[in-house]
């Protein structure tokens, strides 16, 4: 099991269930939402994902057609990237584990939008 939150802390959650897949995207979209030069994910059955707390604090953007991004409206954590035609997998953001991640993220998506200010 793994758990995470959110930076106030308001949002809690916890995935019972294995990590199928981790990813870097380094669309200019992740780029925006997470500030960074890309978004770290761990994608999971969104059956496994369970909101333990602060449901009420989460918002939902639609940031292009068929996605969906979640995020903490307190604080502005990024928590989750999902299909809305897709809705049995989830993408949780790697940044918001509480419990520590041991394995790689295998997977790069978006390369081609990779800063150049990067090596």
């Amino acid at each position: 099991m793994y758990t995470g939150s959110c930076l106030c802390g308001a949002v809690r959650y916890e995935i019972h269930g294995q990590v199928d897949r981790t990813s870097k995207c380094w669309c200019k979209m992740c780029q925006k939402q997470h500030g960074a030069a890309f978004g770290p994910y761990a994608n999971v059955a969104a059956s496994a994902l369970q909101w333990v707390q602060g449901t009420d604090a989460i918002t939902r953007y639609a940031s292009s057609a068929g996605v969906e991004r979640a995020f903490c409206k307190v604080c502005g954590s990024n928590l989750t990237w999902q299909s809305v035609i897709q809705r049995d997998r989830i993408a949780v953001t790697l940044g918001t584990f509480d419990t520590p991640y041991e394995g790689q993220v295998v997977h790069d998506l978006h390369l081609e939008s990779k800063p150049g200010w990067l090596p």
